[in-house]
């Protein structure tokens, strides 16, 4: 098989510039930011989505996954705006889903997921970049902030991957702190 470059591009492509097309099932580039409490290791500050929010806008969030999205957890995160850097998307977060105008954080932590979509028929699978940025919420008490019905430090070692939103089990694994089975 030819080796295909992640130098993409639309339309025609060639092998002799090793350039290839967007895969099949798509890409993400998402940020995820991995806060714990103060004196809480292993408690990570996560919510229950406000389905009255807008959450396409403040994280690419699709209207029809709303209702499924806002019974599990979720992290503070959304995908890259179009341009938009790691580290401007983080602080982007942290402004308008938690209101907070900063907090030191560390990273970024890079992950690289593909992975197959059942049912597609493509030939390649969906591809996930995982941008995670890690810090301390400076309070033992979470934020009350409106995007989230509720935000809690939840204990993720007894949490299972069904009470956590949109595949987030697996970037939490990524950093080391796996999710209860």
């Amino acid at each position: 098989m030819t080796r295909r470059f992640a130098r993409l591009r639309r339309g025609p492509v060639s092998e002799a510039s090793g350039t290839a097309e967007v895969p099949d099932n798509g890409m993400c580039l998402s940020v995820f930011l991995v806060l714990e409490g103060p004196d809480r290791p292993g408690r990570v500050l996560m919510g229950h989505i406000d389905p009255g929010f807008d959450w396409w806008e403040a994280g690419a969030l699709d209207p029809a996954r709303i209702p499924t999205v806002s019974q599990r957890w979720m992290l503070p995160s959304s995908q890259l705006v179009l341009f938009e850097g790691p580290a401007e998307a983080a602080r982007r977060i942290l402004k308008e889903q938690l209101g907070s105008p900063s907090l030191p954080l560390e990273g970024p932590f890079v992950f690289s997921d593909p992975s197959p979509r059942p049912g597609s028929p493509g030939r390649d699978p969906h591809w996930d970049f995982h941008i995670v940025y890690r810090g301390r919420w400076s309070s033992a008490n979470p934020p009350h902030a409106p995007a989230w019905k509720d935000l809690a430090f939840v204990d993720i070692a007894r949490t299972s991957r069904a009470e956590i939103a949109r595949d987030q089990g697996d970037v939490l694994e990524l950093v080391g702190l796996a999710p209860g089975n």
